[in-house]
């Protein structure tokens, strides 16, 4: 099915309902939850997923898995999606958490396949066997690290909210030590329980996935690499292979 709601679906007696929808740049899906669980694949642009947990960014032909209940906001740049809405007795035993899981060519086959079968496909013939082969994959896909955590203590989250709206590299645990009033000591030890990550990790972690939505809409490597801080565009790209996997020339020409 295409370019239609699950909510006029949910009930249908399938494990797995498949549909794909195209959307404008930048098209906010406003918080919402579904009770099936979500495997959300961008076979095009990229995604930012958002729950009170954290972000998690979603490169060109990934998809982010979102479990059932979870409360969500997506940020579509340019996607072209397939989802997978599947009941809650037959999520995948390893996938009980949100994360962006790396899509292989198998997965992403099954995904385009899928969406193009019946609402009421047959169980027991050859759409039935695709689904629960879809299912296998889903389970066996590996985590990619792209998310963003967040912490529960409200002082930290709101500095923390207010970097990912300004990031910086050169922000300092001092400065951020000061604005909570605590020991540089303290607020390292508070950051890393908040977050499981030090100021350190997280701050290039976050100025790198908020990179790709710029990276998606043309914008150069120089411009975003010096308007984070960075003191060349080969010292960005540096990080960004770190953590990304792969040069950030492969999602921009810039």
């Amino acid at each position: 099915m295409r370019n239609t709601s699950i909510d006029s679906f949910d009930s249908t007696p399938r494990p797995v309902i498949a549909i794909g929808n195209d959307y404008a740049d930048g098209y906010v899906l406003r918080r919402h939850r579904h009770r099936r669980a979500q495997l959300l694949y961008g076979s095009t642009g990229v995604m930012k997923v958002s729950t009170e947990q954290g972000d998690w960014v979603v490169p060109p032909q990934q998809a982010v898995w979102i479990p059932p209940q979870l409360e969500h906001e997506v940020l579509m740049l340019g996607v072209s999606t397939r989802s997978l809405y599947i009941e809650p007795s037959a999520v995948p035993v390893s996938r009980q958490s949100c994360e962006v899981i790396g899509v292989a060519p198998l997965l992403r086959q099954l995904l385009i396949e899928a969406v193009e079968l019946p609402l009421a496909y047959d169980l027991h013939g050859r759409d039935g066997v695709l689904m629960s082969l879809v299912l296998l994959e889903i389970e066996r896909a590996h985590a990619l690290p792209l998310h963003i955590p967040l912490p529960d203590e409200p002082r930290l989250l709101a500095l923390c909210q207010r970097f990912l709206q300004h990031p910086d590299v050169h922000q300092s645990p001092q400065q951020w030590a000061q604005a909570l009033f605590v020991s540089e000591r303290s607020f390292s030890r508070l950051f890393r329980e908040q977050t499981q990550m030090s100021f350190g990790q997280w701050r290039q972690h976050a100025c790198v996935l908020l990179a790709l939505s710029r990276l998606s809409r043309g914008e150069s490597v120089t411009r975003i690499a010096l308007d984070l801080g960075y003191e060349s565009p080969a010292a960005f790209s540096t990080m960004f292979r770190r953590l990304a996997g792969c040069a950030p020339s492969q999602y921009s020409s810039g």
